[in-house]
């Protein structure tokens, strides 16, 4: 295999497009709490923190499918590892790296931060984030005899992977001195929302895969399992009409978020059909919307 195949067997492991989500979320919590781009040192951080996260998110896929490769040698036999592209060695030491690149990035920021005027104090915030989320994931994938196993728990396990991409706003926040910025909260609620109940449909779509999980589809089954996506959603559409209506964002910006919302009603006809993916891919749609309607609405404030 070429230098580009094997680039393209690591970007895939790696999920690397995906990871870049992780990205654009602490640019948008830094964006939402100063109200504008980063600059100068806030810029600094902000870029390393982004780097910290995307290595972060690379190095759990690459675990994520470490760990499942049985389960993918029957579900997703053409994934780099259960197809050879990448042997389970060198993916260990890939996982190792990526998780060296995070914490490094996160120890260049914490630098930088302490020379600003809020200093170590104020930046803690963002390291209690980042260790949060490494608590939550490592239970999630973690067996040992002490760990919560939250990936064979279900409902529990969604609830972890959901809090762990929301929190990835308020690392952004914390970044530049404002973990408790309300816009950057509603952006975390409203994320979380949709992440669990796109986890939920997901879970749904692959439950022939999934054989030797507890997921929580399998667990209740697939037709109350969507009826609980749909109620997710629901509460999603009211955390999305709620920050306009407390004057968090003003209520002429409420216009931003119609898009974002007729999406997200459109899941229901998906689901009573049970055309999971298309449901699962009309959730993550209306979510980008959402969070660019956010995002331009307090870039105008």
């Amino acid at each position: 295999m070429g230098n580009s195949g094997a680039m393209s067997s690591w970007w895939v492991l790696f999920r690397a497009g995906n990871s870049t989500t992780g990205v654009l979320g602490v640019i948008l919590g830094s964006m939402l709490a100063l109200g504008g781009l980063p600059e100068g040192k806030f810029a600094s951080i902000t870029a390393l923190q982004a780097i910290s996260v995307w290595a972060f998110m690379c190095s759990w896929n690459a675990l994520n499918d470490y760990l499942d490769l049985e389960i993918d040698r029957v579900n997703r036999p053409d994934r780099p590892l259960p197809s050879g592209a990448i042997s389970e060695a060198s993916a260990k030491r890939g996982i190792a790296l990526m998780m060296a690149s995070s914490f490094f990035s996160i120890a260049g920021a914490l630098g930088i931060a302490s020379g600003l005027d809020g200093g170590v104090e104020g930046w803690y915030p963002a390291i209690a984030i980042w260790i949060g989320a490494l608590f939550l994931l490592t239970n999630y994938e973690s067996s040992g005899p002490y760990s919560l196993r939250l990936k064979d728990r279900g409902l529990p396990g969604n609830v972890a992977i959901s809090l762990s991409v929301g929190m990835v706003v308020l690392f952004g926040a914390a970044g530049v001195f404002d973990p408790f910025n309300l816009r950057t909260w509603s952006v975390f609620v409203v994320g979380v929302l949709y992440n669990l109940a796109r986890e939920i449909v997901k879970d749904i779509e692959d439950i022939e895969g999934d054989k030797g999980r507890n997921t929580y589809a399998m667990r209740v089954g697939s037709e109350k399992a969507r009826t609980v996506a749909w109620v997710l959603l629901l509460l999603t559409l009211a955390s999305l009409l709620m920050p306009f209506g407390i004057g968090i964002f003003p209520e002429l910006h409420l216009l931003g978020v119609i898009p974002a919302m007729v999406l997200l009603l459109m899941v229901k006809g998906k689901l009573m059909t049970s055309e999971d993916h298309a449901a699962q891919q009309l959730i993550k749609k209306s979510m980008y919307l959402a969070l660019a309607a956010f995002l331009g609405s307090s870039l105008l404030v």
